[in-house]
């Protein structure tokens, strides 16, 4: 993802976005979180913030992507993979 790591964007839960209206703009902060995910071309988002997987689970949402991106606790991954 173009902003990841030192330059990571927030996905607006940190900013409690995802308990009040959004602010008026161009695209709400999850939404254009999400469609960076989505750029990548990946079929699973992974987030190892619960107020992530909500914002990025509604982003998915909306961009009407939930059969085909799946947004995933990091948690859950390693499980999977370990078969827990």
């Amino acid at each position: 993802m173009k902003r990841s790591k030192r330059n990571g964007l927030c996905c607006g839960a940190g900013g409690a976005q995802m308990f009040k209206e959004p602010e008026p703009g161009n695209k709400d902060i999850n939404i254009e979180r999400t469609d960076e995910a989505l750029d990548t071309g990946a079929d699973i988002i992974a987030a190892a913030c619960p107020f992530c997987n909500t914002m990025m689970s509604d982003g998915i949402k909306a961009a009407e992507k939930e059969g085909n991106v799946e947004v995933l606790d990091i948690a859950e991954m390693i499980a999977s993979a370990e078969d827990l």
